[in-house]
């Protein structure tokens, strides 16, 4: 191996502090000048360029076509990105995916394939296309033989897309791997070692930082090639990666701002027996402590705060234990642990019981997370309140957030449908500048006008006579829920009337890609807990079209309007018609958490008594906490990412890699 090949193996960019202060404001106003119109309008005529030079190629037979391609990529290799012939080369790649994959590229994927070649975020509809358009600017990438990520939502789709895409990556001369959760180190090793890699955000984060953990010592590159010409030498040395280099984030909003919230942990299990113990006694002497006489709820921030009456509770009912349930703050934190584990963390919301466990749900995507466990003592307490076995606790071995993991690749692009709200984020953090891409064909969506209730009970009735209502027009229904909970409450509902439905949340999950392909059929149901990320596309059947296309029932508002956006988004993709609607109520969590106290129970009472303006009031109460909402999350991201700056500081004297 040469020096030049070992030091890629662990190369990666090392991100900047973010600015601040006036700093900060000088570059928000750069970024803005990056999202310019302009920028979409040069890339609009370069499209048509790329669309011009189509003849160039359509004539060549398959081997013509072929050597073509080996001239370009020998040019991206000696050339890299800034390469004079990159227009004539994307029409090649574009002809070859007509052939091999069955495709013919449309001139808004060409501006999105060169949105991504230029480092941006390519807002692209739902519909649009977004898993060719990566393969496009994919190629480009893959024939610098620098490694290039492709990072997307599940394992399915990175099997799926790795596997449709291949004649065309072998045709164009490039290799194709993908790594999903249940490989071994070797097979990760082969598909890193290809030019395009399609792996998940989860996936690449932890094997970046297991190899950080193999290397211990031997982040340097020469101290690596001395050690392996110092006997004994070693063969190899565990590392999976090449280095990071480019990366194409698919669903991005996704991965880059909502599950940014939380950084990837690698941990070891530590038996604590001790720790076991006390989680069971504190779920126990909670069982009588009552809400808001013996403590009180900030829903918000999801914390207890024991009341007067409950202090004293806790002080009788510890008195005659032993060990630390006699220091009065680690009792009193373990009792807010217990009652947290109580309010805030709900079977079929946050989490599901599969035979035997606790098993995370992803609350953005409705997806479970085996292999996730809350820290500090929250999961066994939840394990505890479920009168589950209690597990040990984990001891954190390396910790990295996804904010600072995706700031590390030099190139760094991606796609997503829902990304306009967030774009002063999107730069400030990362450096991309959205690109708002035309849609194929013009939306006709219809947005028809949220119906609100003051309690929701009367919501989901309304919903169901809703849903009986368009089922009777045959025409298909998508109803998204925010949780596994609310996904199985409409789904006894909807049996007690006899309607034939398709149920995909955390619990049923095996068969969702085509649960999800065919909702767009005559007369289905379907009903899946939250909709951001699913990746497949919702084609309607033979005669839907005449029928007004699908529609879609959202059963609650988001905490962001861009997963409410992403939920729309999948009705009416390529110009097809379709329609969408939210049942909201003053009991949705959004509200609960986020407006007043003092405001609720006023607005509930406007809404049922039918005061007039009161859903107008509603609408701009939704609005609000909406807002604050979105506040917040930013808040905890920040957060996320003064960690990262703090453990820097703490641990300069240990070189940048010490993350």
């Amino acid at each position: 191996m040469t020096p030049t090949q070992e030091y890629r193996r662990t190369a990666h960019r090392h991100p900047k502090k973010l600015l601040k202060g006036l700093d900060a404001s000088v570059n928000a106003l750069a970024g803005s000048y990056q999202r310019r119109a302009q920028v979409l309008n040069h890339m609009r005529s370069d499209a048509e360029r790329v669309d011009g030079l189509a003849g160039e190629f359509k004539d060549l037979t398959d081997q013509r076509l072929q050597e073509r391609l080996k001239e370009f990529r020998e040019g991206f290799r000696r050339g890299g990105k800034d390469v004079p012939f990159l227009l004539p080369s994307l029409a090649a790649i574009r002809e070859a995916a007509d052939r091999r994959v069955g495709l013919r590229a449309f001139p808004v994927q060409l501006i999105g394939a060169l949105a991504l070649h230029r480092g941006c975020l390519a807002e692209m509809a739902t519909g649009e296309g977004k898993t060719l358009t990566a393969g496009l600017a994919a190629v480009l990438f893959g024939w610098t033989r620098l490694p290039c990520h492709i990072i997307t939502v599940n394992d399915y789709l990175v099997q799926r897309d790795a596997e449709w895409l291949r004649p065309l990556y072998e045709f164009a001369g490039v290799q194709v791997g993908y790594v999903t959760g249940t490989m071994l180190p070797e097979e990760r090793r082969k598909a890193y070692q290809c030019d395009i890699t399609y792996a998940t955000s989860k996936e690449v984060v932890a094997d970046f930082l297991r190899d950080r953990i193999q290397l211990g010592q031997l982040r340097d590159p020469v101290r690596r090639l001395i050690r392996r010409m110092t006997p004994p030498a070693s063969g190899r040395d565990g590392l999976v990666m090449r280095g990071l280099h480019t990366a194409i984030v698919d669903e991005a909003d996704s991965v880059l701002i909502d599950e940014a919230v939380t950084p990837l942990i690698i941990s070891t299990m530590q038996k604590n027996e001790a720790l076991r113990n006390v989680v069971r006694t504190a779920q126990e002497i909670v069982g009588p402590f009552e809400p808001e006489t013996d403590y009180r709820i900030e829903p918000r921030y999801r914390e207890i705060e024991l009341t007067e009456r409950g202090r004293k509770k806790l002080e009788a009912r510890c008195s005659s234990l032993p060990g630390l349930w006699r220091g009065h703050s680690r009792r009193s934190e373990l009792i807010r642990q217990a009652l947290c584990a109580r309010e805030f963390y709900r079977s079929g919301k946050q989490y599901v019981v599969s035979n035997g466990k606790i098993v995370i749900v992803d609350e953005f995507t409705g997806r479970p997370m085996p292999q996730r466990s809350w820290r500090q003592g929250m999961h066994q307490a939840i394990e505890a309140k479920e009168g589950i076995e209690v597990s040990d606790p984990t001891e954190t071995m390396a910790r990295l957030s996804f904010q600072r993991y995706f700031r590390l690749y030099e190139r760094l692009s991606g796609m997503t449908g829902t990304a306009s709200e967030a774009a002063a984020e999107f730069w400030q953090i990362y450096g991309l500048p959205v690109i708002s891409i035309p849609a194929n064909r013009r939306c006709i969506r219809e947005a028809w006008a949220d119906r609100v209730f003051g309690d929701e009970e009367s919501k989901w009735e309304a919903i169901v006579e809703e849903i009986a209502r368009v089922h009777a027009t045959r025409r298909p229904l998508l109803i998204g829920t925010r949780n596994v909970a609310a996904s199985e409450n409409l789904a006894a509902r909807l049996e007690k009337r006899h309607l034939v439905f398709r149920l995909l949340n955390a619990v049923r999950h095996q068969e969702e890609a085509q649960i999800i392909a065919e909702a767009g059929h005559e007369s289905r149901i379907t009903i899946a807990t939250n909709m951001a990320g699913r990746g497949t596309d919702i084609k309607l059947e033979k005669g839907v079209v005449e029928l007004g296309g699908l529609h879609v029932i959202a059963t609650e508002r988001h905490e962001s309007r861009r997963v409410d956006r992403q939920l729309f988004g999948r009705s009416a993709r390529q110009g097809d018609p379709g329609s969408a609607q939210a049942f909201v109520s003053v009991g949705d969590d959004l509200l609960r958490r986020y407006l007043p106290s003092p405001l609720q129970k006023p607005l509930s009472r406007m809404l049922q008594n039918g005061m007039p303006g009161a859903r107008l009031v509603a609408g701009a109460a939704f609005g609000v906490a909406q807002r604050i909402a979105q506040r917040e999350a930013f808040r905890q991201r920040r957060n996320v990412l003064k960690l990262d700056d703090w453990m820097e500081d703490a641990l300069s004297f240990a070189g940048p890699d010490a993350l």
